[in-house]
């Protein structure tokens, strides 16, 4: 019955339910991306959920991050996310870590998961993860709000002929913006989280499209949808074939 919804769409029927149910799914960061997507995938039926976030929660969060409320200030958002997570489906195994994922623990973490959805906040992290990602050989879904926009699109870190993060952005090209700086309008982080979640789940049972190889852009103030085609650097120090 929790499932029932799913089960009525041919796409996905029984045999798209057991893969759900069969997934791992890694997901960086629990704030306002991060929120929306984990309670899509937990309420989807993913197997099991790794999180990782070494923040915690303060009170200018609560405009956006949908997971945490006024009663748990200054508390792990990974914790808290877990509990939330377990209340809305207890068969949906949740691990979560309050620290920061980097290094050889982002190699591993990576390596453990069928999917990865990097929900961060900054590039260095975004970086470093779509190199986890090319090195283990796994789908990398990424998602971005800033303002009143977001984008999202998908790398395979499988097929050598597609683009990886880093032949769309160079790190010595962008610097970050945040959130904290700049502001963003917390029901963008909703539409761009679900976005994510979605693809997610398309990826896990193998239905229609994805974004791979595509630049989803969306224009909350004109609330409008573009696309760019992205292209494959020969270059790239993480996935080129010529560097």
């Amino acid at each position: 019955m929790r499932y029932k919804r799913h089960l009525l769409l041919p796409q996905i029927d029984i045999a798209g339910q057991q893969l759900l149910l069969d997934a791992s799914v890694l997901v960086i960061g629990t704030g306002g991306l991060g929120s929306p997507v984990l309670m899509y995938l937990a309420g989807a039926g993913i197997g099991k959920l790794l999180l990782y976030d070494d923040d915690t929660v303060e009170i200018s969060n609560l405009q956006r991050q949908v997971l945490f409320d006024s009663n748990v200030m200054g508390q792990s958002k990974a914790k808290i996310a877990a509990q939330r997570l377990r209340a809305l489906n207890a068969d949906c195994e949740v691990i979560a870590v309050a620290s920061r994922l980097e290094g050889e623990l982002l190699r591993e973490a990576v390596a453990k998961v069928d999917l990865v959805i990097d929900c961060s906040d900054n590039f260095s992290t975004r970086f470093a993860v779509n190199m986890a990602c090319v090195e283990k050989h796994k789908t990398l879904v990424s998602g971005a709000v800033i303002r009143m926009e977001g984008q999202v699109s998908v790398f395979s870190g499988h097929q050598p002929e597609k683009p990886c993060y880093q032949c769309l952005y160079q790190p010595d090209t962008y610097n970050d913006e945040s959130c904290t700086s700049s502001g963003v309008l917390g029901p963008v982080v909703g539409v761009v989280g679900s976005i994510l979640a979605t693809e997610a789940i398309k990826l896990i049972t193998g239905v229609g499209d994805s974004l791979e190889g595509r630049l989803l852009l969306f224009d909350a103030q004109a609330m409008r949808f573009n696309e760019l085609k992205l292209k494959k650097d020969m270059h790239c120090p993480v996935c080129g074939i010529e560097s």
